[in-house]
């Protein structure tokens, strides 16, 4: 807490602005009773047991970026990975994502005949896997804005959050520009990086040659990660894993906002489609680093993509209640899988999270 207050001061005033915000325009975090009139409780637990689902691929899919290393075991991978996406969800700004791989550094090779893994290796495929999660999602929103018909004429506003609708759909074309222009960037200084770090250090030493050479060797460790662009099969198995996690997420979403009576003007049903720009708007909002449980922005993302598609009374209603359970079964899930890879990682995974932080990258 002492080292980190001005990080989770931050993060409270940030959930307390955006909880202002979506509460002045008439979102709620909490809903009302009688937002949960059409829910199909059922739904619920089926929608848990996609989580699990979620998680597990999620956390094993890490061993084929891992692999040029040394192969590591799907149990260690799926402990390892609780432990570091609660870290994730707890720790403001985002600063969990370096508990996951230097808890695998640090027992990887504990083991007599375990080949151990350098934290720059862990890190940088941590790095390889969130900029090919960001492109894969976001190529995913950008067809959905395309290809799924919208309401017409689109809301002047998002219902709750003063900006346009159009001002939302543009932050998903730019959350795939960015992606795709993070993906290019470290491909480059992976299959030319001689090039690479040449270009770099001409153009950015024109401002500072130091900062050049830092950020030329910077991208060189993270661009380590793509190892697995030079395997072919372990690249199948990646991106086949990633499908099913991300095919999983709509999924889940999908099924969640039919169980809540999510519908459109008509009374017609949620589509697949429609939860395809829902999980890639979500996406969009919990990159921002922010609050711990992302609380605010995760019910600003779905929020703003729901207005697309449904009546403020939907959105408001039967929308209000479908955000609050999905929130709530993500947040009570993850908790429980932390505290279960606790357990089972033993007291290395205590110890990590009482350090507070993490060493940099060798």
């Amino acid at each position: 807490m002492k080292r980190h207050k001005g990080k989770l001061v931050a993060s409270f005033l940030i959930t307390l602005g955006i909880w202002l915000t979506l509460h002045k325009g008439g979102l709620k975090i909490v809903p009302e009773g009688g937002d949960f009139h059409a829910v199909r409780w059922w739904v619920v637990p089926c929608y848990v047991v996609i989580l699990a689902a979620i998680a597990w691929f999620r956390s094993i899919r890490w061993r084929f970026l891992l692999r040029a290393v040394t192969d590591v075991p799907k149990k260690r991978l799926f402990t390892t990975a609780m432990v570091g996406f609660t870290a994730i969800l707890l720790m403001p700004f985002r600063i969990g994502e370096f508990v996951r791989p230097y808890m695998l550094h640090a027992k990887q090779g504990a083991k007599p005949g375990e080949k151990p893994i350098s934290l720059t290796a862990a890190t940088s495929s941590v790095v390889a896997e969130r900029v090919i999660d960001g492109l894969y999602v976001s190529v995913v929103l950008a067809l959905a804005l395309l290809l799924v018909p919208t309401v017409d004429p689109l809301p002047d506003r998002v219902v709750g959050i003063p900006v346009s609708v159009k001002q939302v759909r543009m932050s998903g074309y730019a959350m795939f520009g960015l992606f795709g222009v993070a993906s290019i960037t470290i491909a480059t200084f992976y299959f030319a990086r001689a090039w690479a770090h040449r270009t770099t250090l001409l153009v950015v030493g024109k401002v500072s040659p130091s900062l050049a050479e830092r950020l030329a060797g910077m991208a060189e460790k993270l661009a380590d990660g793509l190892h697995v662009f030079g395997r072919g099969r372990d690249l199948l198995g990646f991106l086949f894993e990633t499908t099913i996690y991300w095919a999983l997420n709509a999924c889940g979403m999908w099924l969640l906002a039919w169980g809540c009576g999510v519908t459109h003007a008509d009374g017609t049903a949620v589509t697949f489609g429609e939860a395809c720009t829902l999980m890639g708007m979500l996406s969009c909002a919990v990159i921002i680093p922010g609050p711990p449980g992302m609380l605010g922005v995760f019910q600003a993302g779905v929020y703003s993509g729901m207005t697309m598609y449904y009546p403020t009374s939907i959105v408001t209603g039967p929308g209000a209640a479908y955000v609050f359970l999905m929130y709530a079964s993500q947040i009570a899930f993850q908790l429980l899988a932390g505290a279960l890879g606790l357990l089972m990682e033993g007291t290395r995974g205590l110890e990590v999270l009482e350090r507070g932080e993490v060493p940099g990258p060798e």
